[in-house]
């Protein structure tokens, strides 16, 4: 896939406030300070189109960029732990779960996972919760560049066997980089396969 065009329509603390459901959606979504800017503009290859800072928690609202003029990328906030208030923190869960439960184009959730660290509770438990909610997603393991090809080999297997306890089959996994920009191209080709053939499965 050849991005062409990527701009920014509007920022919603609430679903309704979501741009009208015409065009296939793929958001994005991890713990606060995965790098999910950085993807997103890699992905996209604009500098500066997704906020990107130091201080996890960053981004608060549902973020929506039109690309190619074909379907929406969505910038949502992390899960876990932000530089905010407590009542601000349970307002966010709230807000993405009822987007994606109820975001009716939403044809895949991309959920980042650091791939330095060995499997985090909170991520499992969202990965779970994601899959009993019946919402496809994919695993994006992201900062590769920082990490062996065997560290990240040992990651992978650590998290699927986790999700064996509960899940039957895995969803499909990915790896990335923004810094070397490895994964650029396969996330994207992924995009483009669920647009043409509407399946998320490998």
């Amino acid at each position: 896939m050849v991005i062409r065009s990527a701009t920014f329509i509007t920022s919603s603390s609430k679903i309704e406030q979501c741009p009208n459901p015409k065009l296939p959606e793929y958001a994005f979504i991890g713990r606060s300070n995965v790098g999910k800017s950085s993807l997103i503009n890699m992905l996209t290859g604009i500098k500066a189109l997704a906020k990107v800072s130091g201080t996890p928690g960053k981004t608060q609202l549902i973020n929506h960029f039109v690309i190619n003029e074909t379907w929406y990328l969505v910038d949502l906030p992390g899960y876990g732990y932000a530089k905010t208030s407590r009542s601000n923190r349970a307002s966010f869960s709230e807000m993405i779960k009822r987007y994606i439960s109820n975001r009716e184009n939403l044809h895949c959730l991309f959920v980042l996972i650091d791939s330095r660290l060995d499997p985090q509770e909170i991520d499992i438990e969202f990965v779970n919760w994601v899959g009993a909610s019946q919402v496809p997603l994919c695993l994006v393991f992201t900062k590769t560049d920082k990490i062996s090809s065997n560290a990240l080999s040992s990651t992978m297997a650590k998290f699927s066997k986790e999700m064996l306890k509960t899940w039957e089959v895995l969803p499909k996994m990915l790896t990335c980089s923004a810094v070397s920009r490895t994964g650029r191209t396969e996330i994207l080709s992924y995009i483009d396969e669920i647009n043409r053939t509407g399946d998320t499965l490998e």
